[in-house]
């Protein structure tokens, strides 16, 4: 109960500055691109333009694309979790996690991949908000009961290899991005960002968290069942935003691995149904 007192506070300033944030960087502005040589010597084009005016057009493709998810899935899967979360339903605290993962992972990579903009302040508001609503969430769930809350029904060895696969494809595309980087005389593909900053979370955090959540599964320990399911949740929404950063890539003339739009849409797709038959497998 102290938990979900805390998260009255926590969650709808949340729902509110993401809306804010959301909408700024979706809000149409006039601008012609232009090119622009970086300070390592790679060749981009500058937005120029709106909300992510010195941003690349890449950049902003990507970010902009993760605006409108947030805007359409991200902030009604985090106002019906909230509401049923408030309610005592353990599938309501699951989606909220999940949903207040996605906002967390969103807004720290604003935080250090977006060019500096009037709203830098929203978006660490945001950073910190989610961290401690996440935090929050998880710990208001019992974790030693866990396991009896879930149907024998669960696809365990599904969810995990789901889980196993993402954490593989995601370490091949990203060390290999590092790997050519890295070649004598290469140029780093970095744009208007210093390091590789997405390749820094998905594989000092996303990679280790879909590993050892899959093991926890197949093992049928607490934690697993809820890193699993809190993960389901949180991909469903990011998966969903990088197959449609990928597509509006390609929609404003940025090269786009065919790969990249090929698997991340699948995954997405796959943690779509595997996320609605794991919510559907609790004994709320």
């Amino acid at each position: 109960m102290k938990h979900q007192n805390l998260l009255k506070w926590l969650v709808p300033p949340i729902f509110l500055l993401t809306l804010v944030a959301a909408l700024a960087g979706l809000w149409p502005a006039e601008g012609s691109p232009y090119p622009l040589t970086n300070f390592r010597g790679e060749q981009v084009m500058i937005n120029a333009r709106g909300l992510y005016y010195w941003d690349t057009v890449s950049s902003a493709a990507q970010m902009q694309a993760n605006d409108l998810v947030a805007l359409v899935l991200g902030l009604p899967v985090l106002a019906i979790a909230f509401w049923m979360a408030q309610r005592g339903s353990l599938r309501g605290r699951i989606l909220l996690a999940g949903a207040l993962g996605f906002i967390l992972y969103t807004y720290i990579t604003m935080c250090f991949g977006a060019t500096f903009n009037s709203l830098f302040l929203v978006y660490v508001a945001l950073f910190s908000l989610s961290l401690f609503a996440l935090t929050l969430t998880m710990m208001s769930i019992e974790i030693e009961s866990l396991p009896e809350r879930f149907s024998e029904k669960l696809p365990r060895r599904g969810i995990a290899a789901l889980l196993f696969f993402a954490a593989g494809f995601l370490s091949l595309a990203w060390l290999g991005r590092v790997a050519s980087a890295l070649a004598p005389g290469a140029i780093p593909a970095l744009e208007n960002t210093t390091s590789l900053f997405i390749q820094v979370m998905d594989l000092g955090v996303i990679v280790p968290v879909c590993i050892l959540s899959g093991v926890l599964l197949l093992r049928r320990q607490p934690w697993g069942y809820l890193l699993a399911s809190v993960g389901m949740v949180k991909f469903l929404t990011l998966g969903v935003a990088v197959s449609l950063m990928g597509l509006n890539m390609a929609r404003v003339g940025v090269p786009v691995s065919v790969v990249e739009l090929l698997i991340f849409p699948a995954m997405a797709l796959a943690n779509i149904v595997m996320t609605v038959v794991m919510l559907r497998c609790i004994r709320d």
